[in-house]
């Protein structure tokens, strides 16, 4: 470890979560360490300010909450190359996570400074969203980041809505999509929405982009799994009148005009993820976590 910064970001509305900020922050102080604290809200802005304040960037940061808690830390981190090391306090699942118990280990933050440990890079997508004016010219309107997925889905408050949505790949039209929506997704994020609706689970050590449909109203609407310099581009149907939303990492984004176009790529940022466990096997993680290993179990007794 070279700097004596260390960021602690912790999931703001979860008092366990401020507790082990605490401890973990008396620990690192103790091997003449300075420490920051901000907490991490659906309101994001604080972290942007810390960025923008800061005249010297930490090693790492320390991220304790859950998956959604590392997500959002990481969408602000990752273009800086600030390594993350995550600690699931008052989270869920926990695929990007360490057990909270290492906390306790008098000796975590020892092998820390002494880089016992291993980092991976994990992929992320970028979107980016123009509109196309009579001359052709393209005018970028937003653009952002995602680790695990971006998604559309129809923002109207009617009963059953529906979006449909034109999807090319590399320059060719590959298909229309009506039903609740489209994901598209990294391999860390295969584990998630995607999971849900009937994707794949892809080895984050790949790069490769899934797209899936959300409840399609064909049945020959597939998953599928394209490679990572593919240039994916979505359109509204402009004939049907639908209010399309894309959210990223399961957080709101922004509304898609049916004028909009949505280009969705390999972003040229990835997110460095700290593994503290050398042998920690991926395999393992998650028949922990969809409890794999336990039904297989219950069917040998």
């Amino acid at each position: 470890m070279t700097s004596n910064l260390i960021w602690i970001l912790y999931r703001s509305d979860s008092d366990t979560a401020y507790k082990e900020t605490l401890n973990c922050k008396k620990i690192i102080e103790g091997y003449g360490k300075k420490v920051t604290l901000s907490e991490i809200s659906n309101d994001t802005e604080n972290l942007n300010q810390l960025l923008s304040e800061s005249e010297i960037l930490p090693e790492i940061t320390i991220v304790l909450g859950g998956d959604g808690t590392v997500l959002k830390a990481a969408r602000y981190l990752s273009p800086k190359k600030i390594p993350i090391l995550s600690f699931n306090v008052g989270g869920n699942l926990g695929f990007l996570t360490h057990d909270r118990h290492i906390l306790k280990q008098e000796n975590f933050w020892e092998r820390v400074s002494n880089n016992r440990f291993n980092i991976q890079k994990r992929m992320m997508l970028e979107a980016i969203i123009f509109t196309e004016k009579k001359n052709k010219e393209r005018i970028i309107k937003r653009s952002f980041f995602a680790l695990n997925d971006f998604y559309f889905r129809s923002c109207t408050d009617e009963i059953a809505p529906t979006c449909s949505l034109s999807l090319e790949i590399d320059g060719e039209d590959v298909d229309k999509y009506k039903g609740d929506g489209l994901i598209f997704s990294t391999p860390t994020g295969s584990t998630a929405y995607s999971m849900a609706a009937g994707g794949p689970i892809i080895h984050p050590s790949l790069d490769a982009i899934i797209v899936s449909a959300i409840c399609p109203m064909s049945l020959a609407s597939r998953p599928i799994v394209v490679p990572p310099k593919s240039r994916l581009v979505i359109k509204p149907i402009r004939d049907k009148k639908q209010k399309i939303k894309l959210w990223l990492d399961g957080s709101s984004g922004c509304l898609i005009d049916a004028n909009d176009t949505c280009l969705i790529k390999k972003s040229n940022h990835s997110t460095s993820i700290i593994i503290l466990d050398e042998n920690l096997s991926y395999y393992k993680t998650i028949t922990q976590k969809l409890h794999w290993a336990s039904s297989l179990s219950d069917n040998n007794k």
